[in-house]
């Protein structure tokens, strides 16, 4: 997985790209809204401002170097029309291409989930729907929880708490269809990112 100074030539290296296309033209395939200027990517419930100059929020701020980097990714992955999409769950090891980062989103996002979260629903659902996450009725899971990472990328987190013979278990799912939008390295991000914004106080 990138490191800090690699995300921001990687980040430099796809500002490039993004000016020999027109960003603009892919807002309605990615689900994103416009103006002046700037396409307005909502990337976990906060607002992202994205231009041929970078990304930032909505405060001028620049945004960190791993979302600059998811941003632009789902920008230069949009195809030209979209193909029919699944709306079949997986988990991410099941992505074809997964394998060199399973063991990275594992430890970074389930497990991450599954220490802090134990014997924390309440704080869990309270941190879920800080990030504009939607409860689901589950009669397998303790507790089930619906995110949109991008809007065409949702997620699904199943959270089943820890009881006198199992420990805390954690299960993050994507469409099958995610991998149109964001390369596995990418999608890796989105579930470091969910870990880390439910675990912020």
């Amino acid at each position: 997985m990138q490191q800090a100074p690699v995300f921001e030539e990687t980040y430099q290296r796809y500002l490039v790209k993004l000016r020999e296309i027109d960003i603009f033209a892919r807002a309605e395939l990615l689900g994103v809204g416009r103006e002046e200027g700037i396409l307005r990517v909502p990337l976990y419930g906060r607002q992202y401002h994205v231009s041929y100059d970078g990304i930032t929020d909505p405060t001028g701020a620049e945004a960190t170097p791993a979302v600059r980097v998811v941003l632009c990714r789902y920008l230069l992955t949009c195809p030209d029309e979209l193909p029919p999409l699944s709306e079949r769950l997986v988990t991410y090891r099941e992505f074809k291409d997964a394998g060199p980062l399973v063991s990275y989103f594992t430890a970074n996002t389930n497990k991450i989930i599954e220490t802090t979260f134990a014997g924390q629903i309440p704080l869990l659902l309270q941190r879920a729907e800080r990030l504009g996450g939607v409860r689901l009725d589950s009669t397998t899971h303790d507790l089930s929880l619906q995110f949109a990472a991008l809007p065409r990328i949702p997620v699904l987190l199943n959270f089943n708490d820890r009881d006198d013979l199992f420990a805390a278990s954690a299960s993050v799912l994507y469409r099958a269809s995610a991998e149109v939008f964001l390369d596995m390295e990418s999608l890796a991000i989105t579930g470091t990112l969910l870990a880390g914004r439910l675990i912020r106080p």
